[in-house]
């Protein structure tokens, strides 16, 4: 778990303050100095962020619009996706019984840690520094995101995109479900006969985790249509 020269590469920013970034990286199952502090700073710069290069990619947006793009654009999904690419799981600091569960998997895990990693930033070198990891990480994001497509969930998208096609719509399956009753993981597939696409998903509720695996059968189905 000591990955942190090759986490600071992918994201651009070289920390003076090294004490930051493994703070970032410790979950609260690890021991009273952990992320939940940074994550909520985090929360908030990643969100100003992104509003603001929302704002300015979008001129003729009205705020509802705008509002839901954000939504998409730091939802726990998205964030765990970008934390996976970064390979953040690798880096964490967890308890045992984290380490057991499989939470540096976890998409929520993730998330949180992504999010403190950009607090982390933030208290390093200042909004400037944390600006850059942003738009670093999430620019490919913003610049591919269908403004009509906004509101409308992972689920509903593919569905929709799939009886356009007078396709078969895509079947669900739940695969596992983890943990105890208060704090369950479940990990469901999703399955699109035509594509040949058959893709996983995991979350807290079993909806979370199908909205996971539908994002993912979506991106696969562009893919093959490039």
């Amino acid at each position: 778990m000591n990955n942190h020269f090759g986490l600071e590469r992918l994201i651009g920013h070289d920390f003076s303050n090294k004490a930051l970034l493994t703070q970032a990286l410790t979950h609260r199952s690890f021991g009273s100095t952990n992320n939940e502090r940074l994550e909520f700073l985090g929360d908030g710069v990643l969100n100003f962020i992104v509003a603001s290069q929302l704002y300015l990619k979008f001129p003729k947006l009205d705020e509802g619009d705008l509002s839901r793009l954000r939504a998409h654009l730091v939802k726990e999904p998205t964030l765990g996706e970008i934390a996976l690419t970064l390979n953040i799981g690798d880096a964490l600091k967890l308890g045992e019984g984290e380490l057991k569960s499989g939470g540096w998997r976890r998409p929520s895990v993730l998330a949180d840690a992504l999010e403190a990693m950009i607090g982390a930033v933030f208290l390093d070198a200042g909004f400037a520094a944390a600006e850059g990891v942003v738009i670093k990480l999430f620019t490919p994001l913003i610049e591919k995101i269908d403004p009509k497509a906004i509101g409308k969930d992972p689920k509903s998208l593919l569905q929709e995109y799939l009886q356009s096609k007078k396709i078969d719509v895509p079947t669900y399956e739940v695969l596992a479900i983890e943990g105890e009753a208060h704090c369950q993981t479940f990990r469901v597939e999703c399955r699109v006969a035509k594509f040949n696409i058959v893709t996983q998903g995991e979350g807290t509720s079993r909806r979370a985790a199908e909205q996971q695996a539908a994002e993912l059968a979506n991106q696969e189905i562009a893919a093959q249509s490039k």
